[in-house]
């Protein structure tokens, strides 16, 4: 996961389907998650790429996106916000898992 701060995540969101978690060092459930994520990326690497954001580090991008606690996802495409699990549903691993499986799958016209 590509790690983001202040001056990379503008450029990180503004092309292609990215998916960012937004997270803090002191974060037991970001740490938790963190055991996962290399299998997710593996699994949804042709769906979107993953950046995380400490929020502590970037609190004004936090503020921006309207980040209110950790660990929140939010899924950009060409910067545009266009889903989000934020962190009362984030903290469990088969939410993220499902939040991930809806995003991915195929949508009828």
């Amino acid at each position: 996961m590509e790690k983001l701060d202040k001056s990379t995540f503008k450029s990180f969101i503004a092309e292609g389907v990215k998916m960012v978690e937004f997270s803090a060092e002191w974060c037991f459930d970001c740490k938790r998650l963190a055991f996962s994520m290399p299998e997710w990326e593996r699994l949804y690497s042709s769906h979107f790429c993953f950046g995380g954001l400490d929020v502590d580090e970037s609190r004004q991008i936090a503020e921006e996106y309207n980040v209110k606690g950790v660990p929140t996802f939010i899924l950009f495409r060409d910067g545009a916000e266009l889903a989000r699990l934020p962190s009362k549903d984030a903290k469990k691993e088969e939410n993220v898992v499902l939040f991930f499986n809806e995003l991915t799958k195929p949508h009828p016209l």
